[in-house]
């Protein structure tokens, strides 16, 4: 409901009542016969592509981490020292 104040518009609606339009009618195409196909667009199967990647990638590192933890259990772990060294010193000087 809009109210007219001496012929120019008021405030507009009252009370959030909004008329709705009818929807319309769903034409069909007459003769056509066929079934209904679905097309993905590239951008959401290379989502797909990176969720199965990223699935695969996970539980190789969770199996990598497994391999560490029981070597440092059983004591036969021995990490490369010098790559622990580079990677310190790039930490310490570079912010990396």
């Amino acid at each position: 409901m809009s109210i007219d104040f001496f012929g120019i518009g008021g405030p507009g609606q009252i009370g959030n009542v909004k008329k709705s339009q009818k929807p319309q009618a769903d034409t069909k195409i007459q003769g056509k016969t066929g079934t209904d196909q679905v097309q993905f667009s590239s951008v959401l199967q290379d989502v797909h592509k990176a969720q199965a990647a990223k699935k695969s990638s996970d539980s190789a590192r969770a199996d990598r981490v497994q391999e560490l933890k029981a070597q440092v259990a059983d004591g036969s772990y021995r990490p490369d020292l010098d790559k622990v060294a580079s990677s310190l010193l790039q930490f310490m000087f570079k912010g990396k």
